[in-house]
């Protein structure tokens, strides 16, 4: 019985959009209908599991590296799931469309083997926000890094991405989304004395979101505040170095549930007793 009998193989993302920098996600399930257990191994010729990226033109994306992976054991009757980012196996930092499929090879080294679907994607660069050069590390070994806050749009809603850029070769460390923004208030932010970016944005109607950024391109804190009695939440810089949010109530999920139980138990109906 040949693989594609004995295998069955799709590949999906969790979207079709991704800003370049940000980890693309493969997730390959891999269904074993042999009716014995499979062990997937690399040989010292080929590897059990391949990624295959296309340009629109059908070209193939340069490699950066090898995508060796360690051997996997399927039981008869069990499906696999195994999550990939992309960006570790290729160069994905140009905008454009892209397709991504995988192959998956017998475990006593054949060259044909089962194939998935593919899945396709696209990369967009965003918008740029704000940005900010700082510099790392000690003094014989300090180089600069950028740290910038984007707008991004998928067709249906605006994120904001942090993404961290190093100074001397040009690449991305750390791109990730801060989460949703309503864009009819326009995002502050500024850096505190340790380099960590702050941000504030609305998030909701109702509520602005306090995101803390480190200068090693980490999210470090996510707080949530409401409005105050008059005006917008704003970033306010102290003399220490410390940057705080205020003209704002703090939101603690915490505290509201506890007086939501408050209220439901005080509306309680009294229990009548019977005559």
């Amino acid at each position: 019985m040949g693989l594609r009998a004995q295998l069955t193989t799709s590949i999906s993302m969790n979207k079709k959009t991704y800003m370049t920098g940000e980890p693309v996600i493969a997730e390959l399930v891999v269904t074993n209908n042999s009716g014995r257990e499979l062990t997937l191994a690399s040989t010292r010729a080929l590897p059990w599991l391949t990624f295959v990226i296309t340009n629109t033109k059908g070209n193939p994306v340069p490699t950066r590296k090898l995508n060796v992976f360690g051997a996997m054991k399927i039981k008869a009757g069990e499906s696999l799931v195994k999550r990939v980012n992309l960006n570790e196996f290729f160069f994905l930092e140009s905008q454009g469309n892209f397709a991504a499929s995988a192959v998956v090879r017998d475990p006593t080294g054949a060259v044909e083997g089962a194939s998935t679907n593919r899945y396709l994607f696209n990369l967009s660069s965003g918008r740029l926000f704000w940005s900010q050069k700082i510099g790392v590390g000690k003094s014989k070994d300090k180089h600069t890094r950028e740290i910038k806050l984007i707008t991004f749009s998928n067709g249906q809603k605006t994120q904001l991405y942090a993404q961290m850029i190093d100074g001397r070769t040009g690449t991305s460390l750390a791109t990730f989304p801060l989460g949703d923004a309503l864009m009819i208030r326009k995002p502050t932010v500024t850096l505190d004395g340790n380099q960590r970016m702050h941000v504030i944005f609305l998030g909701t109607p109702s509520m602005w979101v306090h995101c803390q950024v480190s200068a090693d391109g980490k999210l470090v804190g996510r707080d949530f505040h409401q409005l105050a009695a008059k005006g917008d939440p704003i970033l306010m810089a102290y003399g220490d170095g410390s940057v705080r949010v205020v003209n704002s109530i703090l939101y603690d999920p915490k505290v509201v549930e506890a007086e939501r139980s408050r209220i439901r138990k005080a509306t309680d109906r009294p229990q009548i007793p019977l005559e």
